[in-house]
């Protein structure tokens, strides 16, 4: 049997992760760097990007930049394929890119669904399957989408944003389905609520934290160096016979009335 830390190790690995200059893909880029892999930051954003990248690298991490839009099919194959030439494979992917928008359901934009669609939804489909071609012909690969606790629970004035994580929890379900067979193991982690830019106008209002404190079990916000230890399990050899699951990491707001 393998010693445990190799069961998490990542060394010799190069790992993607989609809107990584801040927030909870900074902090999962970090997590999966010191844990051995080689990261591959990506964003709309190229001075951003660059900023965040200069910080990894001054914790000594090996850090790439890889600039493009993940609504953009035709821009996001482009890229992959550009990088898996030039620079070799990518072996793990974290789908990470996302928004949010909040206002009454009745008053939602249309444009701002269709937009939220595309970045929350359209991203996992274009990034994974760009990435997820390269991993079938070697036979194995990691793929991680960022869900929500949103997959399973609504709140009131998020209605499309819950529609668009319980499409990523169930794209999950059919990329495993369909990618077991070729060695890939394809996995979600749903956070609960944490203290990232996302949420800055929730963190910012009294009202909501007192209500959050007591809706959720261990009663306080998240912080996003706690996602990171779920993130290098789905995307270590430690979990080499899990696929198709959602891991919930919300403090036990899921499973608390």
């Amino acid at each position: 049997m393998s010693h445990p830390n190799a069961l998490f190790d990542l060394s010799g690995r190069t790992a993607l992760i989609t809107g990584s200059s801040q927030g909870i893909g900074l902090a999962l880029a970090k997590g999966l760097g010191e844990a051995g892999a080689n990261i591959v930051l990506n964003g709309r954003d190229g001075v951003k990007l660059a900023e965040a990248a200069s910080k990894l690298r001054a914790d000594g991490l090996s850090v790439s930049e890889l600039v493009f839009d993940v609504t953009d099919n035709g821009a996001v194959n482009e890229a992959i394929d550009g990088f898996e030439s030039a620079k070799g494979a990518i072996d793990i992917l974290v789908n990470n890119a996302g928004m949010q928008f909040r206002t009454p359901l009745e008053d939602f934009p249309a444009a701002m669904f269709e937009k939220m669609l595309a970045t929350n939804v359209s991203s996992v489909f274009n990034v994974g399957q760009a990435v997820a071609r390269h991993m079938i012909k070697r036979g194995q690969g990691k793929i991680v989408n960022i869900a929500s606790v949103q997959t399973a629970l609504a709140r009131p004035g998020i209605a499309p944003y819950t529609a668009t994580k319980g499409a990523v929890g169930n794209l999950t379900k059919g990329m495993a389905t369909d990618w077991a067979k070729y060695g890939l193991q394809v996995n979600a982690i749903a956070p609960g609520y944490f203290d990232t830019p996302l949420n800055a106008a929730l963190v910012g209002d009294p009202e909501f934290t007192a209500w959050l404190e007591k809706r959720t079990p261990v009663g306080r916000w998240g912080n996003v160096d706690e996602l990171v230890g779920a993130c290098i399990f789905l995307t270590s050899p430690a979990s080499s016979f899990v696929n198709g699951h959602t891991l919930y990491v919300d403090g036990g707001i899921s499973v608390s009335l």
